[in-house]
């Protein structure tokens, strides 16, 4: 592997460097994405995350160890940002996963990938093409665990992607709120479709909108044909964002741009979050963008507690998370991995609490604050666990649910 002196705030993580730089706006974040576009030339251009606190920035392919070449270029962006007065922070660089234990499978697999809509990115591993949505990897279980888990997941994409997916495994969906479906192994999803930006006060022309979808956030995809075309649209979408005093998710990939309200944010000004929506689909039309909505979802982790109090406590001291004000959701601050929500679980279910998980989370950091990192789990009211794959390190919240931290 490449050596990475020299190159402050960037840390191997997921195989590729990544670095988190701070800023005051989307704006400057935004000329920071400019500046990138310039460097990469022909090369492809970097994963570049964009948020209203500052940018996270992935260079090379999950999986792949970095090379010089990506070393230089960690160095030239590095350069850009002081510029810019954009700080490196590499103490909130974390990327979480999905593992699933099985004993059938192929079949597993093959129901998750598709409910997710992922392609293969490994042995055993699969991903969101856009690089977004947490990985999920599928690991041989030996003995059964029966009971229902407690840790589970929900899936919002748009609905005709729902709609083909159930009819492709023949289920009828179940659970309270009559989306839930279970793999061959009874690991449960919530499986959610999406629906139209719509404004109910009528302010707005619906077809100003039509782009975009609701999968608990308002998001749309632009694909683009080049670095410079995805770097005017940042700029566009962060300006007008900036304008109307919006926090948005700006994502951009080789193939394109994601923007994103974030889960339920554009919830308390419906009316002036489609006004900003439409004026951002009038620009990338300008640019000549179309939009592929097809190809985005939403992705959140929900855990099943008796004491949910203790539990919430551990999972937002581990994870450095911030409580919604609602008090409904624990969310990133920095708004690049899933949200949180935590059900009430009754206390006589003394099996099931006591059985591991089948769908567990990981969590992978940098290897130089992985010490750190299990010293605040277990401060939190966490306990070690034996680990069941080499290279991991298992850590159980108080009520047994479990993380396990990687570094690679």
């Amino acid at each position: 592997m490449a050596e990475t002196d020299g190159v402050d705030g960037w840390r191997v993580l997921d195989g590729g460097l990544s670095a988190w730089f701070d800023a005051p706006s989307l704006r400057v974040g935004a000329a920071l994405a400019g500046r990138v576009v310039e460097l990469v030339g022909e090369r492809e251009l970097p994963d570049f995350d964009l948020r209203d606190s500052g940018v996270r920035v992935r260079i090379g392919v999950p999986g792949s160890e970095p090379g010089q070449a990506d070393v230089v270029l960690a160095g030239g962006i590095s350069a850009a940002a002081l510029e810019l007065g954009m700080v490196a922070d590499p103490a909130g660089l974390q990327v979480m996963r999905v593992a699933v234990w099985s004993g059938e499978l192929p079949p597993v697999v093959s129901f998750w990938s598709s409910a997710f809509g992922y392609g293969s990115v490994g042995d055993e591993r699969f991903g969101d093409p856009l690089r977004r949505d947490p990985a999920i990897s599928f690991h041989r279980l030996e003995e059964p665990r029966p009971l229902r888990n407690r840790i589970h997941v929900d899936v919002s994409r748009p609905s005709d992607a729902v709609e083909a997916f159930r009819a492709a495994v023949g289920q009828e969906a179940f659970g309270p709120w009559g989306v839930a479906l279970a793999d061959p192994d009874g690991n449960e999803i919530d499986l959610v479709p999406g629906g139209e930006l719509t404004d109910e006060t009528k302010g707005t022309d619906e077809a100003a909108t039509a782009d975009w979808r609701v999968l608990f956030g308002a998001m749309t995809f632009y694909p683009t044909t080049s670095s410079a075309v995805a770097g005017r649209l940042a700029a566009a979408v962060a300006g007008l964002a900036d304008e109307a005093g919006r926090s948005l998710l700006v994502d951009l990939r080789p193939d394109g741009v994601t923007i994103d309200s974030g889960k339920d944010q554009w919830e308390n000004d419906v009316a002036g979050f489609v006004r900003l929506a439409a004026r951002i689909q009038s620009a990338a039309r300008e640019l000549g963008l179309s939009a592929e909505p097809a190809r985005l979802r939403f992705v959140q982790f929900g855990i099943d507690a008796v004491d949910v109090a203790a539990v919430k406590d551990f999972w937002t001291t581990v994870l450095g998370y911030r409580e919604d004000p609602r008090g409904w959701d624990l969310y990133d601050p920095r708004r690049l991995n899933p949200t949180f929500i935590f059900q009430q679980m009754d206390a006589g279910e003394s099996e099931r609490r006591s059985q591991r998980n089948r769908t567990q989370l990981e969590l992978l950091v940098p290897a130089d604050l992985l010490e750190s990192r299990l010293d605040t789990a277990v401060a939190a009211g966490g306990k070690i666990l034996p680990a069941e794959r080499p290279g991991t390190r298992a850590v159980a919240d108080p009520e047994g649910n479990e993380l396990i931290f990687l570094t690679s």
